[in-house]
């Protein structure tokens, strides 16, 4: 449906979060415009890798289902495994539906979830999308509020004049993307389990993304040609431990540069910046998109109450006070995970191992605070996010709540309150019994905004909560 009115908002990139965040911003009934410079979904693999939070934004915009079955749920985590076989670190895996209501970790192969997002914002009539746009300047663009989902080369970043804060980590990495004939006694031998090997000679990720597809990342050493390495006769030797060109044929290979950086200034006025745009973290985490479609999930309800509730501008201001600290928790330990994955010494690499000599490490996926913001000022678990458990009559909480602020709480006291907010009584009660609580005010992106001992103490920070209404 096209308007003369400016939209609302415009997004600039239709990549995964750009696409997130219109079918958001469309479910709210804000008019939105996506600008995309590409005519077609990108055809060849790239993230592969997701959590059972991201899962949760899906199932928000009612998505869930059909990613889920499109991708593939791993319970098996991640192995750092050294040489000679021995396991130093696991990040654990989750049997079974974790915290947020799903799995904890899904693969999938990127076109395709980018086609199944495309398809969720063509639901919505106040959502236009222009592909084969080139945008050159921001002021080409005529919209209340402009968000960069542009990638590390942001255009919107530009003119935001953002600065950038180096972490530490730039490496280059071969990624080889296969598939592979499941018929090969060969590839029915390889781990289900992603592998992080620690070698000194060669460090490499070997992945299961999901049915024939499996995906090898190959740390480049020094005096490796970058433009050579891409070449079949020099990568498959390098494999040959695990398959070989009988057992698979080669989707994509090239060489990419791991990055580790955030950016300070995500928004100026109308811009704000999303994903890429403003971070960019090496993958030995598994959290790149993740972290764009949590940026993606906090601004969406935000740019929501700006436009639709009568919520002062200044909320906006919380988006990057906010997912800045949540973004460089996850970056850090992804750089220190690279830190053991990538020890080229052999001297610093036996030494490494003496110290995992007495047993794998386990870890799993932080649970960072949010940075100060729209929440009371205390400490976890305000500022996390709420787990999602099913509910009585079988449905999961969030499809309850819809897209408001809600009270999981006891029963006495919830009882009576005059709220717009979601009522949950005797929602996750084990949850708040362990944290001393009551009852927990949780913000339209389940994050906590604060807990509650008494109805007095709910009802004075419920209107914190929610007092631009």
């Amino acid at each position: 449906m096209t308007s003369a009115i400016s939209p609302d908002v415009a997004i600039l990139g239709y990549g995964p979060v750009g696409a997130l965040l219109a079918n958001l911003l469309g479910q709210a009934g804000l008019s939105v415009a996506v600008h995309e410079r590409g005519t077609v979904i990108y055809p060849l693999p790239r993230a592969v890798h997701f959590d059972g939070e991201v899962m949760r934004i899906f199932q928000s915009v009612r998505l869930a289902e059909k990613i889920a079955a499109m991708a593939r749920p791993s319970s098996k985590g991640m192995h750092f495994v050294n040489a000679d076989g021995q396991t130093l670190m696991v990040r654990r895996g989750i049997d079974g539906p974790g915290p947020h209501g799903w799995a904890g970790n899904w693969y999938f192969h990127q076109p395709e979830l980018e086609e199944i997002l495309r398809v969720g914002v063509a639901r919505f009539p106040n959502v236009t999308v222009h592909l084969g746009r080139e945008i050159a300047d921001v002021g080409e663009l005529d919209a209340r509020y402009i968000v960069g989902c542009d990638g590390a080369r942001s255009l919107v970043r530009r003119a935001i004049g953002s600065r950038q804060d180096d972490l530490g980590l730039h490496q280059p990495w071969l990624v080889v993307d296969l598939l592979c004939n499941p018929d090969s006694p060969r590839v029915k031998a390889l781990p289900d389990h992603t592998v992080q090997l620690c070698d000194p000679a060669r460090p490499m990720t070997v992945v299961h993304v999901g049915g024939a597809r499996h995906r090898w990342e190959i740390m480049l050493m020094p005096g490796d040609d970058p433009e050579r390495l891409a070449d079949p006769d020099i990568f498959w030797p390098m494999m040959a431990r695990w398959v070989g060109p009988d057992d698979a044929r080669i989707e994509r290979a090239a060489v990419y540069t791991f990055h580790s950086v955030v950016q300070e200034g995500w928004r100026r006025g109308k811009l704000l910046l999303a994903g890429d745009s403003c971070h960019q973290t090496p993958p030995f985490l598994g959290q790149g998109m993740c972290a764009g479609m949590r940026d993606a999930g906090n601004l969406a309800w935000k740019l929501a109450a700006v436009l639709r509730e009568g919520a002062p501008e200044s909320l906006l201001d919380t988006y990057e006070s906010e997912r800045l600290p949540h973004v460089r928790a996850f970056i850090e330990l992804a750089v220190k995970l690279g830190a053991v994955l990538q020890e080229t010494d052999p001297a610093a690499a036996a030494a490494r191992d003496a110290r995992f000599a007495a047993g794998a490490q386990m870890f799993d996926f932080p649970q960072p605070q949010l940075g100060p913001g729209c929440r009371t000022d205390a400490p976890p678990p305000v500022g996390t996010i709420f787990p999602q458990p099913r509910l009585a009559d079988g449905r999961l909480m969030d499809e309850v709540i819809g897209q408001r602020f809600a009270i999981a709480g006891d029963a006495e006291m919830l009882a009576g309150l005059e709220t717009s907010a979601a009522l949950l009584p005797g929602v996750a009660a084990d949850w708040l019994a362990r944290h001393g609580s009551r009852a927990a005010i949780l913000r339209p992106d389940r994050y906590v905004f604060a807990l509650a001992d008494n109805r007095a103490d709910l009802e004075t920070r419920l209107r914190s909560a929610m007092n631009w209404k």
